[in-house]
């Protein structure tokens, strides 16, 4: 298959699945009888007991389809991760996208939603997972393609601490009001400084990654434009 239509397929796979995962959030929030601007604070019935157990595992089977979409269309480890974080840089968006369709929400990109359930709560402006997502994207497709060129981007171990740094950054941004949302306040100030650091050390890594030559051949099953 050319790289073009992989790409295709991926993306519109990650749009109908975000279609599908908006859908239950709306259904879900109209059973439980709340609205989104309800979402803060958070219900204790809605972080302990029975419902948190199926949002989890919800949130977890979500994963393993996105990790199974970039298996599938990939040939060797670099780009089946590579498609795994276009699959789930897209469906992030149109996630959000699907839900502003929906219901009108979010009003913007400035409003705080729940991230993640796993381990805790992660919250964060809209803004900021949807950063994440499209340099997710954006990486993904750069080193899929590569890998059809023949370009196969080259790790080494200070990219690879860089770039694990860099997302670690991220994700305690994200959990940083984690504490206070379990004592059912609401959220406080999000540390952007904190994010921005992660994003800028992981988007070198990647860069660095992703402009390192390789003589590596691309797989027969899929070529270029």
């Amino acid at each position: 298959m050319r790289f073009r239509s992989v790409a295709l397929i991926v993306v519109g796979f990650a749009v109908a699945m975000a279609y599908m995962e908006s859908a239950v959030v709306v259904y879900l929030q109209r059973a439980i009888g709340m609205t989104p601007e309800e979402l803060f604070p958070l219900r204790q019935t809605d972080v302990v007991g029975n419902l948190v157990a199926i949002e989890v595992g919800r949130e977890f089977a979500t994963l393993v389809m996105l990790v199974a979409l970039g298996c599938l269309v990939g040939r060797r480890a670099v780009d089946r991760l590579a498609w795994t974080a276009v699959a789930f840089g897209v469906w992030d968006v149109f996630y959000y996208v699907w839900l502003w369709v929906f219901i009108g929400w979010p009003h913007g990109l400035n409003t705080w939603d729940v991230l993640f359930l796993i381990p805790v709560p992660w919250a964060g402006p809209v803004w900021a997972p949807v950063v994440v997502s499209l340099a997710l994207v954006g990486a993904g497709l750069a080193a899929a393609h590569g890998v059809v060129d023949g370009r196969v981007p080259v790790v080494t171990m200070g990219r690879g601490i860089a770039a694990v740094s860099g997302g670690l950054l991220v994700v305690a941004s994200f959990l940083s009001n984690a504490p206070s949302l379990l004592a059912g306040d609401m959220p406080g100030w999000f540390p952007w400084p904190v994010f921005v650091a992660g994003m800028v050390l992981a988007g070198w890594a990647a860069a660095a990654s992703l402009r390192a030559p390789s003589a590596a051949a691309a797989p027969a099953a899929v070529t270029g434009d």
